[in-house]
């Protein structure tokens, strides 16, 4: 298992990058479904051959958990409410607490989920293979939304990734109701089906990804003014300051009062998609819970993600990486 950098941005760097104007308030970060992420490289998978991976890791993972990886290495402290079942949950917990200083975990019954991923080199092709995480109980779930509540409360509180087994929107609805009624704003990354009925409740941000968007709006969105057409759209009939649509490769959109702005993301030589969506939503965030201009908070989301592709399977970006790629990142105003 190779190092990790471990390594975080201080403060005073991230204010340079994005022009921050304020200290972050709280932030807290619920992961529901986390895994025991194991990801290998090899240099071709045969059928029915023992292959000999040339390089192998284990991460803690899950959404929530990734966005609050990044903070740290964003130099934000973070709030990472988990919840472990099992030894697997044990260990992934271990692990989180080498990198992270506020862990809170909330233990279940069951097993934590491993997740694997693959990395083939002839040629590049990268297989994921997701687990099924335990189902919840109601006291699982109680006491992990009374530690979001906790930590989050008057800041911000990220709800991301499908429910548990057994469980629907619901879930995340009734968290939504409970932190709008202590002030706590609600960040949310999740696909369309689910996000369509938190959003009744108000967010801050909200990441969705463009399938994931034309799942929320019931449209194709072929086309950049398409996207930007139902963002500002999404935005007047529903209570969400910001909304950001990745589009992968061709970059990022985001609407907020201010207006709309389109970034494209930087090239880079693509290693593993693993945990790029979540660093940029960390970028996103860090930015504007840090008082940044959007399209300075849009452009560090897009570096934060576009570094963690560049990085091997379930590895997050080094800080090191993102100052050579904001210089070569352009975004311009659509509206």
């Amino acid at each position: 298992m190779r190092a990790r950098s471990g390594a975080a941005a201080v403060p005073g760097e991230l204010a340079r990058w994005i022009g921050a104007t304020r200290p972050a308030p709280p932030i807290a970060t619920l992961t529901l479904q986390p895994s025991l992420d194991v990801s290998y490289e090899v240099d071709s998978l045969r059928d029915d051959l023992k292959l000999h991976a040339s390089r192998y890791r284990v991460d803690p993972g899950g959404n929530g958990i990734n966005v609050a990886r990044a903070l740290h290495r964003l130099g934000l402290a973070s709030h990472a409410c988990v919840v472990a079942a099992g030894d697997l949950g044990t260990a992934m917990l271990r692990l989180l607490r080498r990198e992270l200083p506020q862990v809170h975990g909330i233990r279940a019954d069951g097993q934590t989920r491993i997740n694997a991923t693959v990395e083939q080199h002839r040629p590049p092709s990268q297989y994921e293979l997701i687990g099924q995480g335990p189902p919840l109980g109601d006291d699982t779930l109680r006491r992990a939304g009374r530690q979001l509540r906790r930590h989050g409360a008057g800041g911000l509180a990220v709800l991301t990734g499908l429910p548990p087994q057994g469980r629907d929107a619901s879930l995340y609805c009734a968290m939504a109701r409970e932190l709008r009624a202590q002030a706590t704003r609600v960040v949310l990354d999740m696909p369309g089906a689910e996000l369509a009925r938190v959003l009744e409740f108000g967010a801050m941000l909200i990441k969705p990804n463009r399938w994931e968007f034309e799942q929320l709006t019931g449209r194709e969105l072929p086309r950049l003014e398409d996207v930007q057409r139902e963002a500002c759209a999404l935005r007047q009939r529903s209570p969400v300051d910001v909304v950001c649509v990745s589009l992968g490769a061709q970059g990022a959109l985001l609407a907020c009062a201010q207006g709309v702005w389109y970034g494209e993301a930087p090239p880079v030589d693509v290693r593993s998609t693993v945990g790029a969506g979540d660093s940029m939503l960390a970028g996103l965030l860090a930015g504007l819970a840090c008082g940044a201009a959007a399209a300075q908070a849009l452009r560090l989301g897009l570096a934060c993600g576009s570094a963690t592709a560049a990085q091997p399977g379930t590895e997050l970006f080094d800080p090191a990486q993102l100052p050579p790629l904001l210089e070569r990142l352009r975004v311009r105003q659509l509206g």
